[in-house]
């Protein structure tokens, strides 16, 4: 009984934090057709997203991206009739590892994370290990997990933020994309921001004294989004810029803008718009 009712909160809980915000504002977003000629299998795409678990996420690694997924090429087959097939693997608060078409994103600012020097062979093996996880769900009766993301922009101090981010009894990789991709990437033994030390090397040959970079691998859940970003061993991708970019080309208007002077922005909610196309197609 204290178990479903646990669940039933932890539903509530999770469907508020992951409603949508107001104020988001899409200010680089790439057209989607360049964006999917650009994307590669095993990519990581950085989302800057429009959630209230996002303005949680984005404080607490003081960050501008909030979430992750990692393109899976046609791993997931194709879609089912003349819809759009499945690309990403992410995981969702609500949803757990889910797969989703790139349109899911396509009104998003984005950035393309891109592992270098990875393996055909691991690079199969990394979109194996989240595909293989499709279907799991968070555990919405952890409600410490939960209740952190209340909080927008919680008073916490700079050094524990991170470890904000793992608070709780639950399994945090599910509600912090990064995690789960994070996993799939140190399966293959593939650094992200490991820990690094240095130390004598024992490969040396005898009578030389030689030092080597030692790298140990971090916690899947301390991992966020961000972390691909600032990682050295991923190129950010930019697809204006891989699809051939002169300035000289562009058309500008030396017009002065007109000030806006339409009133506040509404809330994109995805599910209220589609009850709404349904209700009215029903009348």
């Amino acid at each position: 009984m204290a178990g479903n009712t646990l669940k039933w909160i932890g539903q509530q809980l999770a469907g508020y934090i992951n409603g949508p915000i107001c104020n988001y504002e899409p200010f680089a977003v790439t057209p989607h057709g360049i964006l999917e000629t650009t994307l590669q299998p095993g990519d990581v795409l950085l989302v800057e997203g429009n959630r209230r678990v996002s303005v949680a996420i984005k404080y607490l690694t003081q960050s501008t991206w909030s979430h992750a997924a990692l393109h899976a090429g046609d791993a997931l087959g194709p879609g089912p009739g003349w819809d759009e097939p499945d690309r990403l693997v992410e995981a969702d608060v609500v949803e757990g590892v889910r797969a989703v078409p790139l349109s899911t994103y396509r009104d998003f600012n984005t950035r393309i994370c891109r592992p270098i020097g990875l393996s055909d062979e691991d690079r199969a093996a990394v979109i194996r290990f989240v595909v293989e996880r499709i279907g799991l769900k968070y555990d919405l009766k952890n409600i410490l997990d939960l209740l952190r993301y209340l909080l927008p922009t919680p008073t916490v101090p700079t050094r524990w933020r991170r470890r904000m981010l793992r608070l709780g009894s639950g399994d945090p990789t599910r509600a912090i994309c990064s995690g789960l991709i994070a996993q799939a990437f140190q399966s293959v033994r593939y650094p992200i921001l490991p820990h690094v030390t240095v130390g004598s090397d024992p490969e040396a040959a005898p009578g030389i004294q030689a030092r080597r970079e030692i790298l140990k691998i971090r916690h899947h859940s301390l991992f966020a989004p961000r972390d691909f970003d600032v990682s050295p061993y991923f190129r950010v991708v930019k697809p204006t810029l891989e699809m051939g970019f002169y300035y000289r080309q562009l058309r500008w208007d030396d017009t002065l803008l007109a000030l806006e002077t339409a009133g506040p922005r509404k809330c994109h909610n995805p599910e209220q718009e589609a009850a709404a196309v349904t209700t009215s197609a029903g009348r």
